[in-house]
C-alpha cells in the first residue's frame, strides 16, 4: 500500500458546496483538511457549462455565500464566467490554494474498520482521513436521450455542458434538444448565428419573465459601501423566493395565480394560436422547473427557428426524425436535455461498514438523514445530495445549512472521547418517512409530469426538498448526537 497522507477531513469536489466546506474549516483553523477535485479547476456546474448565454436563474446576492457577499454582481442574474470568477476570488481569499489538490480523481474511499479512518485512494496519493465529506453535486453526469442511430448521424454533435467551441454556428444548420433551463439560454444566442434552428421540445415548460438588467453604478457603489445593503437585498429576495412555496403544495388559490401569470406571459408573446397551443405545458406549474426568459418566446417566432413539438427518436439517412414523423437535416445537434442526478456520479467508488458501495446502498433511491448522513457509512457527510435541492429558492442556502451540520458533527468529536460517529438505521427511516409525508401532495409528485427530481425506478422524490427553505434550515441545520451511535476506536 502506497504511503497514507493523514488529514481530519477530505472534502471530495470544488463546486459551491466543496469550497464552501472548506473556507469554513479554514476560518476555525483547527482541523486539516484537503479538497481534491478531478478537473483543472474550481467550479463545479460553473466551470463546466460554457455554453452560449449561460447563468444562473436565481439572484447574484442570493446566489453567492452569505459569508462572502460580493458588491460587484454586474446584473441581477449573473452569467456563468462571472459565477465561476467568484469561486476562484472565493479560494483565494480564504486561502484554500494549499489545501486543494486539482487533476485529483478519485478512485475509490474506503471505510477501514479497525483505524476508525477512511482510506482514500486517488490519482495523486492516498490519505487517511477521519471524515469524508462528499461535495460533488449532482449536475455533473450528462444525459442524452435514446435515440435510434445516433452514431450514423453525419454531423457533430454534443451535450451543452460540454459545448465545442472549437466549432463555428455560424450559417449552420442547428437542432437544439430539449426545452429546459439550459435549451431557453441558449436558444437567443443559437437564433443570432445559425442559418435554421428546429427546437425540438418533448414537454413545454412554464415560463416567466425573467427581468434582467444590469446594476446602476450607484447601486454597485452603493453595495460597496454598505454590506448591510447588500444583508437587506439578500433578505428580501429570499422572502420573495419562499412566497412561492404554497403553489408548490398545490393550495388554491396560490397555485392558480402562479399558473396563470405565466399563461398570461405566453399569450401576451405569442400571437399565433397554433404555436401558443404547441407551448403550452400539460401539467401543473411547478411540477417540473419553472423557468425564466425575457427572449425566449420571441426567439421561437424569428423566421428561421421552428419548434418541433415532439421529441427526437432516430437518426435516418434523410436525416433527424421526431416522434411526429418529421425529419429535419441538421448540421449540428446540441443536447441540452440535463444531467443524470438520481445517483452521486462518486457513489460506486465509496465504499463503506463491509465494504458496501454507497450506489448498493441507495440502489432503491438516494436516502438520508438531515439530507446528509447515511448508515453503514460512518463520519461521512453527503453535501447537495438526497433531498437537498430546491425548485423555487438558491441551493446555496441549503448548502450552508448542511455544512453548518456538518462543522456540528465535527465540534462533538473535538469535545468528546468520540472518534466515529454513524447514524442509525431508525434515524434515515425516520427522515425518508417524513420527507414521502411533505412530498404526497405537492406538484412534484401529483403535478402530473415526469421530472429529475424523482428517482425512475421508485417514483420517490429523492433529489428535491420538498418544503421551504426555511424549513430546510429549521430541521436539518443542528447536529443532533441522539440520531447517531458514537464510539471511540
Amino acid at each position: 500500500m502506497s504511503e497514507l497522507t493523514h488529514v481530519d477531513v477530505l472534502i471530495v469536489g470544488a463546486g459551491f458546496a466543496g469550497i464552501g466546506m472548506g473556507a469554513q474549516l479554514a476560518r476555525r483553523g483547527r482541523e486539516s483538511f484537503v479538497i481534491i477535485e478531478q478537473a483543472d479547476d474550481v467550479g463545479g456546474t460553473w466551470r463546466d457549462n460554457r455554453y452560449p448565454g449561460v447563468a444562473c436563474d436565481i439572484p447574484a446576492h442570493l446566489y453567492s455565500f452569505s459569508f462572502l457577499p460580493n458588491p460587484r454582481w454586474k446584473r441581477i442574474f449573473a452569467e456563468g464566467a462571472e459565477i465561476h470568477e467568484y469561486l476562484r476570488t472565493c479560494v483565494r481569499q480564504e486561502g484554500l490554494e494549499p489545501h486543494l489538490l486539482l487533476n485529483c480523481t478519485l478512485r475509490q474511499a474506503q471505510w477501514n474498520e479497525a483505524d476508525g479512518r477512511w482510506i482514500v485512494h486517488t490519482s495523486r496519493g492516498s490519505f487517511a482521513a477521519v471524515t469524508l465529506v462528499a461535495a460533488t453535486g449532482r449536475l455533473t453526469e450528462p444525459k442524452i436521450p435514446r435515440v435510434r442511430n445516433l452514431r450514423e448521424f453525419r454531423g457533430r454533435h454534443w451535450h451543452s455542458a460540454r459545448w465545442n467551441p472549437r466549432v463555428s454556428l455560424v450559417g449552420k444548420r442547428v437542432g437544439l434538444v430539449g426545452t429546459g433551463a439550459s435549451a431557453i439560454q441558449i436558444l437567443p444566442r443559437l437564433a443570432g448565428e445559425a442559418s435554421e434552428v428546429v427546437v425540438f421540445q418533448r414537454s413545454a415548460p412554464y415560463v416567466l419573465p425573467r427581468g434582467d438588467r444590469l446594476y446602476s453604478h450607484e447601486e454597485m457603489s452603493q453595495f460597496a459601501a454598505d454590506p448591510a445593503a447588500i444583508s437587506t437585498l439578500r433578505d428580501e429576495l429570499f422572502a420573495e423566493a419562499e412566497r412561492s412555496i404554497p403553489a408548490r403544495k398545490r393550495r388554491h388559490p396560490e397555485i392558480d395565480l402562479l399558473q396563470q401569470r405565466a399563461l398570461d406571459h405566453l399569450s401576451s408573446q405569442v400571437p399565433d394560436p397554433e404555436l401558443r397551443r404547441q407551448l403550452t405545458p400539460d401539467y401543473e406549474i411547478g411540477c417540473k422547473r419553472i423557468l425564466f426568459s425575457d427572449d425566449y418566446y420571441s426567439s421561437l417566432q424569428l423566421d428561421h427557428v421552428r419548434l418541433e413539438p415532439t421529441e427526437v427518436t432516430r437518426v435516418t439517412d434523410a436525416g433527424v426524425q421526431a416522434a411526429s414523423g418529421n425529419v429535419y437535416d441538421p448540421e449540428i445537434l446540441v443536447f441540452a436535455t440535463g444531467f443524470d442526478t438520481t445517483q452521486l456520479p462518486i457513489a460506486r467508488q465509496i465504499l463503506g461498514r463491509g465494504a458496501l458501495p454507497l450506489a448498493e446502498r441507495w440502489s432503491e433511491g438516494m436516502v438520508a438523514h438531515a439530507s446528509t448522513t447515511v448508515d453503514g457509512f460512518p463520519n461521512m457527510y453527503v453535501l447537495d445530495g438526497p433531498n437537498a435541492a430546491l425548485g423555487h429558492n438558491s441551493a446555496i442556502y441549503v448548502i450552508e445549512t448542511q455544512i453548518d451540520y456538518v462543522l456540528g458533527a465535527l465540534d462533538h468529536l473535538a469535545s468528546t472521547a468520540d472518534t466515529v460517529l454513524e447514524v442509525t438505521p431508525e434515524a434515515v427511516r425516520t427522515s425518508t418517512r417524513r420527507i414521502d409525508e411533505l412530498a404526497r401532495d405537492t406538484v412534484w409528485t401529483r403535478g402530473g409530469c415526469t421530472n429529475w427530481y424523482r428517482d425512475e425506478r421508485t417514483g420517490r422524490l429523492t433529489l428535491l426538498w420538498p418544503d421551504s427553505a426555511t424549513s430546510f434550515r429549521q430541521q436539518n441545520a443542528t447536529f443532533d448526537i441522539t440520531a447517531y451511535r458514537a464510539s471511540a476506536v
